[in-house]
């Protein structure tokens, strides 16, 4: 064999070990395939985002609730995912999902704390995660923060107009690897559009939010939703001892569980390698958990995407 020609064959045969990726959100790639989905958490910088390229996980929840608001750190991370890239999956990053340290307390908490949203979408992030949603209008108010004003689904049919102003999409679009008027398209949220890649989701944590479960979930754009059992726990006076089996707890995480079924969202649960896959069967699509229960949930759920 001659030298090119094994050049050329480890090439083929290295290619070969990434699948072809459809979307360029993975997350969202699964959860419209009906696959779960396993997260992995960090707050870290270039050389943490090289590392991570090839995690297990299928996302990152990027930690700015109680970390440093460092765009520079995030930008960088998100550099370092694309220098490490691809990902076994054919994607050039895992997807990225941002909670923020602004809360949704209300629409006005929201609306006054959107320039955060900008920026870590125009950061290249393919998600974001809103802490303490209590309403109907500060998750409406989240969902306007992330769009265009192009974009027209559900307008004026529960949404008004998006915010995101021309020039975010220059940096995002070289972390998604695709043009800017291509970036224009698609950096909207899913599955309010179908051909959308941003992922937002909501925290139910506390007892006040509870109350408005169902209107919050409900809003279009929203993607999924959790019930944040440490805050919750905090919420109903629980600081340490078995909260998690108190009925007030049981019957807050079924409530929240109930309302993304209703609306057709993905719901977000703590799992285990020894609860996974009944935390499936009950209905969990977004597993906060290790390796080894990712893993055993993907064999559950016979996922055929490489991980």
């Amino acid at each position: 064999m001659t030298k090119t020609r094994l050049v050329i064959t480890l090439w083929l045969v290295a290619s070969s070990t990434h699948a072809q990726a459809v979307r360029v959100n993975k997350a969202i790639e699964l959860l419209s395939s009906g696959q779960p989905v396993y997260y992995t958490t960090s707050r870290g910088g270039y050389e943490d985002g090289k590392a991570l390229a090839t995690t297990w996980a299928d996302y990152i929840n990027y930690d700015l609730e109680h970390g440093a608001f460092d765009m520079t750190r995030l930008r960088a991370f998100m550099r370092g995912l694309v220098d490490g890239g691809p990902t076994a999956s054919g994607h050039r990053t895992p997807a990225v999902i941002v909670t923020l340290p602004a809360l949704g307390i209300d629409e006005v908490s929201v609306r006054a704390n959107h320039w955060m949203i900008h920026q870590v979408l125009a950061a290249g992030v393919h998600g974001v995660l809103l802490c303490h949603a209590r309403t109907h209008g500060a998750a409406r108010a989240f969902v306007e923060a992330t769009r265009y004003p192009f974009h027209e689904g559900a307008l004026g049919e529960g949404l008004g107009e998006g915010l995101r102003g021309s020039g975010s999409q220059v940096f995002a679009s070289e972390i998604w690897g695709i043009t800017g008027r291509d970036y224009l398209r698609v950096a909207d949220p899913w599955p309010l559009n179908p051909d959308g890649e941003l992922l937002l989701g909501l925290k139910i944590e506390d007892r006040h939010a509870l109350e408005q479960a169902e209107s919050s979930v409900s809003v279009p754009g929203i993607g999924f939703a959790e019930w944040g059992p440490g805050d919750m726990a905090f919420s109903f006076g629980f600081t340490d001892g078995p909260s998690a089996r108190e009925a007030v707890m049981q019957d807050a995480r079924t409530r929240v569980l109930e309302a993304t079924k209703t609306a057709g969202i993905a719901f977000l649960n703590a799992v285990t390698p020894d609860d996974v896959i009944r935390m499936l069967d009950d209905g969990v699509m977004i597993g906060a958990g290790g390796r080894e229960a990712a893993e055993a949930g993907r064999r559950h759920t016979r996922r055929r995407m490489p991980w």
